[in-house]
């Protein structure tokens, strides 16, 4: 198991889609993905550090008083890791869930997915 893809997957959700301060974001996606990365969402494609911090503002926006959760290990193979997560309420309900799957090369993600579970 590497430790560099286990970093990156949790600042990915930790650091990045969880952080409300705009500067510690940019921060984080300045250290955890490539240049050139690519999001891709149910909502469309965001490339570059720019679209991606504006994006994941965009979410948070939408998700006031929430806050997302790691829902078990990164699990990894080489060069690709996933992480399943949760949104969660306050006290820790949780309202969504999913996952994300990264293709990392040079100590960084360059390709990155968000799958949202259906509701059951």
């Amino acid at each position: 198991m590497s430790d560099e893809i286990t970093g990156l997957m949790e600042a990915n959700l930790l650091a990045v889609f969880n952080e409300r301060d705009p500067g510690r974001r940019a921060e984080a996606i300045a250290t955890t993905y490539a240049d050139d990365v690519r999001w891709t969402d149910d909502e469309g494609v965001a490339t570059g550090h720019v679209e991606l911090n504006a994006k994941a503002a965009e979410l948070q926006a939408k998700l006031p008083g929430l806050h997302f959760v790691k829902a078990g290990v990164v699990r990894q193979t080489r060069g690709l890791g996933f992480l399943a997560w949760e949104v969660r309420t306050p006290d820790d309900t949780t309202v969504a869930s999913g996952f994300d799957v990264a293709e990392i090369s040079d100590g960084r993600i360059h390709r990155l997915w968000t799958v949202l579970n259906s509701p059951e």
